[in-house]
């Protein structure tokens, strides 16, 4: 049995489940191994200053560092950040714009050397300003930051072209990991297929697509911590898979999510052994068309696959079966940012008369010389709720005389699909950590501003309003710049298609402890805080 507690975080929908007769805050226990289940197969590299996959974090984050982040015990907070290699946070000057970070000096790399000021600088430097031939995943977050640099190895100071409330919550993104400048200037690919960090866990072993294990660092700087010995992280992409092993007690939990179907199933053959916690999501999928390949390089085709979808009958119907709620447009929801139902139902995909929608991308359709299309989508590897959300995408567009074949990938080719552009339609996602929504939009700019837009298409005009947007200082005036750029992206240019946001359910053994739930599933996962209570 467990009940339900409703709690209001930063205004996010937040639900934690706990188990019938918790008592309040316990003292931690110390020892034991964790084991926990990883959605996926396999994480397409370990590095994350590359990777935008949730797959790369779960598996590796407990072996690194950053420098700030939000509080493990509230990590649903979207305004409160902590040190985690710096020793107090900053209070800004320059009228906003410099940023100076005292870095601890009590930090080792697990190979034993000193972590410094060069080293978070030098990470940082190639988060924001990566060299000629690799990848950052987020430098369009980084736009506002005119320099970064260490002037001795106890400091590092952040020089800002502008001022913004968006700087903090970018620089605590959880894939910022701090590298180790020595390895990275002999190899900036290393830390791609290695792993060496300052983190909670050492490295022990990974098995391709089958698990990942960490040890205590016994030289851990938040002194008393970890809590557990060590960890194991078994990959499985079959969500029976995962469900059977929380169930039998194999795995304790996943922390990604499970749709309504498998948290009942495991509330009623397991009761008050687990516990659930739930919380609205920061992530959703959505479609990207080609715009490099025929016809998709045509608006009027985009337009007509987006007038097809039936959001507002698809939302209810999905959220019993997948992981999905809540119909949106590119900004999060719960964000106050975000459109209201009347301003969507403004756009394509989002008009309340559906057969009046499906006429008029038929019409479109037969305009652009696109009648019968045929085509493939490409899909990931991962029952929830990207196979899901797929197979309803395709018959949505039946019902407009499209004809499509789903092609499912592992989660590497899936990635290197729409890295080489060989898609025709890819249903990818937009997830983000800490709600920001000035920043999380980035990712329906051209490729050329975000590194991780696989659309193929190049936009001034999206870059204007982006811009635009990120610049105004007023919220109000900000809102107004949000819907300008949404109906362009989703409207004018139907540049993608955005399915319903997520919605996370995270199920655990009432054995574990110390872990909260957050609106990102790239949240508070270096696992420091948990401990077993067994």
């Amino acid at each position: 049995m467990y009940f339900r507690t409703g709690l209001r975080a930063a205004g996010l929908g937040l639900v934690v489940a706990i188990a019938a007769g918790a008592a309040g805050a316990e003292a931690p226990k110390r020892g034991g191994t964790l084991t926990y289940m990883i959605p996926a197969d396999a994480p397409p590299s370990f590095d994350a200053h590359r990777e935008t996959t949730f797959v790369t974090v779960h598996a590796a984050a407990p072996f690194y560092s950053v420098l700030i982040r939000v509080p493990p015990d509230n990590p649903a907070s979207a305004t409160d950040f902590v040190c985690d290699l710096c020793t107090e946070m900053p209070v800004p000057t320059d009228g906003g714009k410099t940023y100076i970070f005292k870095i601890r000096q009590d930090v080792k790399f697990h190979d034993g050397s000193k972590l410094t000021a060069q080293d978070v600088a030098d990470s940082w430097n190639r988060i924001v300003f990566p060299p000629p031939g690799t990848t950052s995943a987020r430098v369009s977050y980084y736009a506002m930051v005119d320099k970064i640099e260490a002037p001795d190895d106890a400091t590092v100071r952040f020089r800002l072209k502008y001022a913004t409330t968006a700087f903090l919550p970018a620089l605590a993104d959880p894939y910022t990991w701090i590298y180790k400048k020595e390895i990275l200037a002999k190899d900036p690919f290393w830390y791609e297929k290695n792993i060496m960090g300052s983190g909670p866990f050492k490295f022990v072993a990974y098995e391709l697509g089958q698990s990942i294990k960490g040890e205590r660092n016994p030289d851990y700087y938040h002194k008393g911590q970890p809590y557990l010995d060590g960890f194991v992280g078994i990959f499985a992409a079959k969500q029976s898979v995962r469900v059977e092993a929380i169930r039998a007690d194999r795995a304790a939990m996943e922390f990604r999510g499970l749709p309504p179907a498998a948290r009942d199933e495991l509330v009623k053959e397991a009761g008050n052994s687990v516990v659930i916690q739930e919380s609205d999501w920061n992530c959703g999928n959505i479609v990207t068309p080609n715009h490099k390949k025929k016809p998709f390089d045509d608006v009027r085709v985009r337009r007509a696959l987006a007038l097809a979808v039936d959001q507002w009958k698809g939302a209810p119907a999905l959220s019993k079966i997948a992981t999905v709620r809540t119909v949106g447009g590119i900004a999060f929801p719960a964000s106050p940012l975000a459109a209201t139902k009347e301003e969507l139902q403004e756009m394509a995909g989002y008009w309340p008369d559906i057969e009046k929608s499906r006429a008029e991308a038929r019409r479109l359709l037969k305009e652009a010389g696109a009648e019968g299309l045929k085509f493939e989508l490409t899909n990931r590897n991962v029952d929830q709720p990207y196979k899901i959300v797929g197979t309803w995408l395709i018959d949505e567009w039946k019902k407009i005389g499209v004809q499509v074949e789903q092609k499912v990938l592992p989660t590497g080719p899936w990635f290197q699909a729409m890295r080489s552009g060989s898609f025709d339609v890819v249903l990818e996602a937009n997830c983000q950590s800490i709600v920001n929504p000035v920043l999380d939009t980035g990712k329906y700019l051209p490729q050329t501003a975000y590194p991780e837009n696989y659309g193929g298409y190049e936009d001034a005009k999206s870059i204007e309003l982006y811009n635009k947007m990120q610049y105004e200082t007023d919220p109000k005036e900000q809102r107004v710049d949000m819907r300008a750029y949404e109906k362009y992206t989703l409207d004018t240019m139907v540049h993608a298609i955005v399915t319903p946001y997520w919605y996370r359910i995270v199920p655990a053994r009432s054995y574990v402890k110390g872990w909260k739930i957050s609106p990102s599933h790239f949240l508070n996962q270096d696992l420091a805080n948990i401990w077993l209570d067994k």
